[in-house]
Parts: structure tokens; C-alpha cells; sequence
């Protein structure tokens, strides 16, 4: 039936695909290409309102054709050069257009209908000067307000409170039934106006459209180049060591290299080749079994190895390539000079195999710890993402710095982060002791300075878990026992953790351009 209407890229209809529980349902999709694979037609599809990790190709019989909106002429881009074929724009460009349109309808007056704009010359607008800036953190509450709070030693129910999330933290803490007094720490300096906001859904990557990448290194995707190419998969398949990976995302790996049913690579090394053949070949030539670089970490099969982006040009760029297949929201710079990797890998009897890395700038303005994280998908939910963050965090412990990772967050991302935030300042709440009777006191400096998390993640995180409660002038943390039964669970479930006797990281002062 697909075939006896025309279906252009473009259009949207709902599309048959399996659910999490395997149930059928029909989701608005978007037809971003069409091909023809022995005269049968294929379609690309992106589900709208889901990742794109989960874009396909179908076949015709899995469209409602009865529900097919055509696009319209208005949301076509033609191509560069002015070439015929124009396409769908991304959704990020059409939000571009409207804001370029505002910029014009502010000095001309409208007329009620579109004018012909091929005689009009239109000044150029930056494409991140409309975005609203992120909600601020409220200043936190003076000492002085704090030690004329009054504090109630047994509050159970809390209902009682009323939420006050636009306040900040804290006179008190209550846990099941004691309380706990937290003075606020003085404001501090003021931050930088351009650092991220830290209202949980600040750090969500669907927050607007990220600013273009600074040249100190940043490797957040400026989605103003995002087109039709880069919106589609374009490696079917990778085989790296024993596991074979179904990428998520497009990766700018050359162009004969997408045609292959497979893509190989050396585990070791990372490279590329489109044979298992060549591989192999490769592999009598090989003399790699760990990532280069230093080893500056192992405790029994987990070992991390930092490697320079300068040192190690070739393999930080194709640790680049296979991460971009699961990363959406970050960008690709063959210049890798900038950064460090951090590798983490599980040994055994063959040599270390890569199990995730992250990133990070020698110099960061904003004080990033992480520019890039990932953890490959056969590793995925086991633990190892979280042990990847709890060691950017080390790493900033031994710089004697506060770190926060680079925005926008992915989604996966974000929920391991917002977990081992959440985890880790639960920690030390409940692990403070009373001091000659009196109830512990923390401050929300003396925290970040403990975990190195930076103050807004902090204050953001128990935001999130919504401790915060503000009580007759005062505010407080209350920790409920769903709260601290939930810790106590996820924690015995928590194996991996990093020893930090077992670190061997001697930080560079990278400022002095020889050390690059």
C-alpha cells in the first residue's frame, strides 16, 4: 500500500514498531530517506518525541498510510548550492528560523503574509543569540539567618512541610525522626555567567540548542550543521573484540567504510578496516594489548590509562569515531589536542579491553571534569558508568579542584549522573554523628568540598530528590524512610567503587603550554 502513494522525506505517519514490554503500538514517525534494496522500498524513520537511537529502516507494510501527512512547502531547505532535492529541515534549524523571522519582524511591519525574500538582503544573526538563559541558582541563606532558625528535634511526617524548591538549602536535617542541623555556607563568589543552570532540568539535553563550541576544546555539538546526512545511522554494524555493536548514531567515518555490513575494529588500537581479513592481518602487526599511555590505575581486572590527545593523536581520534556512534549531543574534533582520555578497560588473559572512557579539556574556564563519557553498550547496566564518574571525581580530588561535566547532558548520562550525585551526598548526610550532644553541622561548601561536586550540583541534586522544605522560617532537609531504605538498597547493590590507594595520578600544571 506504500507504494501506490508517493511517500517523500518528509512526511509523517504512524509507524508499527515493538514497545519495551514487546506490545505493538504506533508512534508519529518522520520519513527521513527512501531507498530501494532489491526492488523492494525502505524507509528511514525517526519516531517522533524518542531518541533518535531507536531511527530505523522499514519496509512499506509497517506504515499507516491512512494517517500520512505530506510536509509542507514552507518546512523544505534546499541544499547547498541551490541544488534540486530539498529536504526536511531539523527541528533545532526551524527553531533558528523563527527567531531569524522575530529579529525581522521587529524592525518591518507585518504585512499578514509572506513576502519574497531573494531580493531582501537579511543580515546574519548568530544562531545562539535568542536562547534564554538558564534558570539561576538562588543565593543561599545567610549564617546569621541560619542560627536564629529554630530546629525541631522530631518531625516524622512530612507532608507537613511545604516545598519551598525556589529557596535554598538549609537549617536542618531530619531523618527518621532525628534531626540534623545543616548550616548553609555563605554565598561565595559570584559564578560565572555562563555556567550552566542547575534546576534539574538544566542539565537535560532536550534544554534548548547549545551554544557553538568554544575553542578551547569543548566538545558539545553545534547542532546549526545538523542536516538530513548526520540525522541517519550510517555504520550497520561494528565488531570490536568479541562483541558486535549496533551504533546509535551517526559517526563521520569515510564514506566506503558505510556501504559494510560490518565495520572492524582492533580492539586495542581502534582502528578501522573493512574486513574481517584485514583485521586479521592487522592483528599479526599489532603489538598493542592496552591502550596507549599510562597506567595510572588498577585494582584487580579494572585498570584506567590516561592518554594525551597529542601524544596520541591516531587513537584519541578513533576512540572519537566509535564514541560518536553513541553520542548525540557531542560533537567530533580531529584536533584532540586538547584533551585527555581517561580509558577504563577489564583484563584478562588476551590483554585489556576497552570497556568506556571519558574525556576532559587540560584547561577548562568552567571547570568541566568530564567533556565526553561513555560506557559501550555490552557493558552497559553494570555499574561501570557510575565507577567511570566516581573517578573524574577522584581525579579532581587530587587536584584539589570541583568538577561539573560539560552540557548538554545525554540521557543516559544525566540519569547516571543525577544517580551518583544523589548516592554520594546521601553518603555523607547520613554518616554524620552527633558532636558532644549536639546535632552535626555541614555546610553545602564543606560537601562539595568533600566530593569535589561542584556547589550547584549539589544544591541541584537535593533539589531532585526534593529534601529541601522551608518550615516556619527555616529551611531544612528532611530525609523520609523511603528515602534512606532506598539508599541503603541501592548502595549493597553498588560493588564497584573505586580505591583511591590504588590511583598512581600525578595532575599537570597544563597553563604551561610546554607541558602540551
Amino acid at each position: 500500500m506504500a507504494d501506490s502513494v508517493e511517500i517523500v522525506e518528509g512526511c509523517r505517519l504512524p509507524v508499527l514498531r515493538k514497545n519495551q514490554e514487546h506490545e505493538d503500538e504506533w508512534p508519529l514517525a518522520e520519513i527521513l530517506s527512501v531507498k530501494e534494496v532489491s526492488a523492494r522500498k525502505l524507509f528511514y524513520v525517526h519516531y517522533i518525541d524518542f531518541n533518535k537511537r531507536l531511527d530505523e529502516w522499514v519496509t512499506g507494510d509497517r506504515l499507516d498510510m491512512k494517517k500520512l501527512q505530506f510536509p509542507k512547502k514552507e518546512a523544505k531547505t534546499p541544499t547547498k548550492n541551490g541544488l534540486p532535492g530539498s529536504r526536511p529541515s531539523s527541528p533545532e534549524r526551524e527553531v533558528r528560523k523563527s527567531l531569524d523571522l522575530n529579529q525581522q519582524s521587529a524592525t518591518a511591519p507585518s504585512r499578514g503574509k509572506t513576502l519574497p525574500t531573494p531580493k531582501r538582503k537579511v543580515e546574519p544573526v548568530p544562531p545562539v543569540t535568542q536562547v534564554p538563559p538558564a534558570p539561576p541558582v538562588p543565593s543561599l541563606p545567610s549564617s546569621a539567618e541560619a542560627s536564629q532558625a529554630s530546629v525541631f528535634p522530631a518531625v516524622r511526617d512530612t507532608n507537613t512541610f511545604k516545598s519551598r524548591e525556589d529557596h535554598d538549602p538549609i537549617a536542618s536535617l531530619t531523618t527518621n525522626g532525628n534531626a540534623r542541623r545543616i548550616i548553609p555556607s555563605q554565598p561565595g563568589r559570584k559564578r560565572k555567567a555562563n555556567c550552566g543552570g542547575t534546576d534539574e532540568d538544566s542539565q537535560d539535553s532536550s534544554d534548548g540548542i547549545p551554544s557553538a563550541p568554544r575553542m578551547t576544546g569543548s566538545l558539545v555539538s553545534d547542532r546549526s550543521h545538523d542536516d538530513i546526512v548526520t540525522r541517519m545511522k550510517n555504520i550497520e554494524c561494528i565488531e570490536l573484540g568479541r562483541h558486535r555493536l549496533k551504533p546509535w548514531y551517526f559517526s563521520p567515518y569515510p564514506q566506503e567504510l558505510t556501504t559494510l555490513p560490518i565495520l572492524y575494529l582492533c580492539e586495542f588500537c581502534l582502528k578501522y578496516l573493512k574486513s574481517l581479513k584485514c583485521l586479521q592481518r592487522h592483528l599479526t602487526k599489532c603489538n598493542l594489548r592496552h591502550p596507549p599511555g599510562n597506567e595510572i590505575y588498577r585494582k584487580g581486572t579494572i585498570s584506567f590509562f590516561e592518554i594525551d590527545g597529542r601524544k596520541n593523536k591516531t587513537y584519541s581520534q578513533n576512540l572519537c569515531l566509535l564514541a560518536k556512534c553513541f553520542l548525540d549531543h557531542k560533537t567530533l574534533y580531529y584536533d584532540t589536542d586538547p584533551f585527555l582520555f581517561y580509558v577504563m578497560t577489564e583484563y584478562d588473559s588476551k590483554g585489556f579491553h576497552i570497556v568506556g572512557y571519558f574525556s576532559k579539556e587540560k584547561e577548562s574556564t568552567e571547570d568541566y571534569n568530564v567533556a565526553c563519557i561513555l560506557t559501550l553498550p555490552p557493558y552497559q547496566r553494570r555499574g561501570y558508568g557510575k565507577l567511570l564518574i566516581e573517578f573524574s571525581y577522584e581525579l579532581s580530588k587530587v587536584e584539589g579542584k570541583t568538577g561539573t561535566p560539560e552540557k548538554p547532558l545525554s540521557d543516559l548520562g544525566l540519569l547516571s549522573y543525577r544517580s551518583y550525585w544523589s548516592q554520594t551526598i546521601l553518603e555523607i548526610l547520613m554518616d554524620l554523628k552527633p558532636d558532644n550532644g549536639e546535632r552535626p553541622q555541614i555546610t553545602i561548601n564543606e560537601i562539595s568540598e568533600i566530593t569535589s561536586v561542584k556547589k550547584e550540583d549539589v544544591i541541584s541534586t537535593l533539589q531532585y530528590l526534593n529534601l529541601i522544605n522551608y518550615y516556619k522560617g527555616q529551611y531544612i532537609l528532611t530525609l523520609s524512610e523511603d528515602i534512606v531504605e532506598g539508599h541503603e538498597r541501592a548502595m549493597q547493590k553498588r560493588h564497584l567503587r573505586i580505591d583511591s590507594k590504588c590511583l598512581h595520578f600525578t595532575p599537570k600544571d597544563w597553563s604551561k603550554r610546554g607541558k602540551w
